[in-house]
Parts: C-alpha cells; structure tokens; sequence
C-alpha cells in the first residue's frame, strides 16, 4: 500500500527495522552479548534510557550495558544491520550508572510524543518494552505455580517441573472511525487529558471477531448500532502489550445514549467542526490526539476525505 500522504509514517512504535530471526531461536547459540558491534536497549525502572545526539538514540553499546550493574532481565531481540540486539530491564537505581548530559530516562509514550529518536526505534523499544514487561509479570508457571525459565532467546518461558511452555501475549484492541455521512463519532474517557477527543476503542473478548468487537463496543459506549466495518491501519500499543486494530465503521442509528462508566461524553462532529480540533480552535477547547496515535491517524484520514 502507498503510505504517502496518509500520516501512517507518523504512527509511534508502527515501524521498525527489526530482524527477529524467530525460526532460529530455539536451535542456534545465542550472539555473544559483549561482542563489540553488539546493540544494547536498556529500560531502567521502566523507562528508556537515552545517549544524547541529534538525534538522541536507545541504542547503546556492551561498555554501557556492563555498566548498569545489578540484578536484570536480558533477552535477544533480533540483529539491526547485521549486529545483534539485545533488551535489558534493570532497576530504577542503575540510572545512577549514567549521568546527565550524556544520558537520560524518559518515559516511552512521552519518547512517542516528543519524536527524539529515530521512528525505527520506537518499533524496536515496543518489541523490549512489550517483551520485558511480560518476563516480570510471567515468572510463575500459571500450571503449577513453579518458577518458570528463560527460553528461546526470551520468547518462550518453560516450567522445569510440569513442562509447560508460556509465551508472550499480544492482547487486540478495536479503535473505531464510526461514520454518518459527513459526520463522525468522537469520545472522551474519563481518563483522557482534559479536552481531549479520540475514536472509541476496546478489547476484543474471547471468541469474538474484529467487526463484532467494533460493533459490541459502539453499542455498549454509545447505543449506536453499526453496519459495515472494515481494517484500515494497525498500531502496537506497548502499555503494557496491545495491537491497535483500526477501523472504519458505518452507523445504522444516531441518538447517542453514553454509559459514564466508559464515556466522559460523546459526540458527533462534522469535518468543519472536527477541523478546529486538530488546530486548536475549537471554541471549547477540545483537540484531536496526538499525531502519533492512531486516533489521530483515523480522524486525519476522515477529515482529509480518505476514509
């Protein structure tokens, strides 16, 4: 598909240049971690550790990664450009290992808004962030309660008394562009920053397909029936590891009956309207999110008349 002009290039953890080499993982050494061209991604009390530049980079070198002494996950990620990649998570003590100016903890969805890496990074920090989240909520076998093990380069967890092998978990979530004409739907949750708008969204449930989904949730939030529903673009979503599943979505009904547990409000916008959220004008104050979310990437597309 031809991204130009679509605003695709600008979604947060969308690309990377990543080479996971997972058909090898379970039957090929792993690369040496001290190796001198070898990569290091490093997340310290769960933020990204960064090296000053223009522009600034997570990716460090062996003589950083021997320096953040104390107790770590590591995993293998993947080679970029033929050299290996590997992701560590250490404590929030070991940023005491690397002083400012030459380096810095930042946050990793602020790291999305602010754009200070490399887009190619992101993708690689949503791989360790992802991967290392689930090792540190996954050290127990769900089986028999045992201390499972690292396998398959971090891929893969492995009970050592039942056998059972656990792997990480992508949990999809559906994020809607529901359409009526000339208009659409947007919403704000009650955790949103003040005055923000976006798309609806939700998890998908066991058993359920993405159109079901889209419609489920429509219908729980707002009371609007849906129609046709079809894929349009997709977002990893590290917190803590999702799939965002864009859609477009065709409202059969119009009256808006919102349930406050899951909506602060709702309402429906034209493309004029809906043109002052993105520049800011809008006489109450709302905005559109940010251009790295896909949110922004659906009512972008709407309001340019792409969807």
């Amino acid at each position: 598909m031809n991204r130009s002009g679509s605003g695709r290039d600008a979604l947060g953890f969308a690309t990377s240049r990543l080479i996971r080499h997972s058909a090898e993982r379970e039957h090929l050494p792993l690369p040496d971690r001290e190796a001198p061209d070898s990569l290091h991604v490093l997340l310290v009390g769960g933020d990204v550790l960064l090296r000053a530049g223009r522009p600034e980079t997570c990716l460090l070198g062996p003589a950083q990664r021997r320096a953040a002494a104390g107790p770590a996950i590591d995993v293998f990620l993947g080679t970029l450009d033929e050299r290996p990649v590997f992701a560590a998570s250490l404590p929030a003590e070991a940023a005491a290992s690397f002083p400012e100016p030459d380096f810095r903890t930042s946050d990793l969805r602020w790291l999305a808004v602010e754009g200070s890496v490399e887009p190619h990074e992101l993708g690689l920090l949503a791989t360790a962030k992802s991967l290392l989240t689930w090792h540190a909520r996954h050290g127990f076998c769900a089986n028999c309660g045992t201390p499972t093990e690292i396998r398959a380069a971090g891929f893969r967890r492995e009970c050592p008394n039942c056998g059972t092998h656990h792997f990480p978990r992508t949990d999809p979530v559906v994020i809607m562009l529901i359409r009526d004409g000339d208009r659409c739907l947007i919403g704000r949750g009650p955790h949103f920053p003040e005055g923000m708008y976006s798309c609806l969204a939700g998890f998908l449930e066991p058993g359920e397909t993405i159109e079901d989904a889209v419609r489920r949730e429509t219908a729980e939030e707002t009371g609007i029936r849906i129609g046709a529903v079809r894929y349009h673009a997709c977002q990893p979503w590290p917190f803590p590891s999702s799939l965002m599943i864009g859609c477009v979505a065709e409202a059969e009904s119009r009256d808006l009956v919102i349930d406050p547990a899951e909506l602060a409000d709702a309402r429906w916008v034209d493309r004029v309207e809906l043109a002052t959220l993105f520049a800011r004008t809008h006489p109450e104050g709302i905005f559109a999110p940010q251009p790295m979310a896909i949110a922004h990437l659906l009512l972008r597309n709407f309001l340019d008349g792409r969807l």
